[in-house]
């Protein structure tokens, strides 16, 4: 028998109940549904801290992740990633890019390039994309103009490429910041719902 397919949200949202937070809980639920094991991580409720840039973690060989020298929380997030099949990263557009805490987060992955001193250019340690991501992104502006206007989506699916995952779908919800305590829509709810049923899905085919 098969286990469960894993799956874990990392949210950078800085609200909590908000239209990404929200729009996360749906696809979890309905992958719950399915049978899958989820997780979710609220970026801002754990110690990151930022990167000192001494790429410490990039000098050793191999394809296992380098080691930090920051003691914080990154090493067990990181290590739950890496236990899960598929991940979903999101993150609202804040001052025209992701979060400063989503960004905190992203700058701490250079653990997983290979980059010694003297070479050129850091190297992915394990190119190969194991994973499914969903990339979740709001924006107060219309979906299609943030979308090209802003570099959100990009950023999070490099995250996710670092990660090991390749992104099988985007959800932007635009026009997100009409009222304080905002909710996703019913339409954004049931793309939602549905993306969490093909993360569950062990047939890649059907997700990608």
């Amino acid at each position: 028998m098969n286990r469960p397919v894993k799956i874990t949200a990392l949210v950078g949202s800085y609200r909590k109940g908000g239209v990404i937070d929200a729009t996360v809980d749906a696809i979890l639920a309905s992958a719950r549904e399915q049978g899958a094991e989820v997780s979710k991580i609220n970026l801002i409720d754990r110690e990151i801290e930022f990167c000192r840039n001494c790429r410490t973690c990039t000098q050793a060989g191999g394809k296992q992740r380098g080691e930090c020298p920051i003691v914080d929380d990154m090493n067990s997030i990181l290590d739950e990633i890496e236990r899960s099949d598929a991940i979903v990263l999101a993150s609202p557009t804040n001052c025209g890019s992701v979060t400063a805490v989503m960004q905190r987060f992203r700058e701490r992955l250079v653990c997983f390039a290979h980059w010694p001193w003297g070479a050129g250019i850091p190297k992915l340690r394990n190119p190969l994309k194991n994973k499914r991501a969903v990339v979740v992104a709001s924006s107060a502006a219309p979906a299609l103009i943030a979308r090209l206007l802003t570099p959100v989506v990009k950023l999070l699916k490099q995250s996710a490429d670092t990660l090991g995952a390749r992104t099988g779908a985007v959800l932007f919800v635009g026009l997100a910041a009409r009222q304080s305590r905002q909710k996703p829509g019913a339409q954004t709810i049931r793309k939602a719902r549905r993306l969490g049923v093909k993360l569950a899905s062990r047939e890649f085919s059907q997700f990608f």
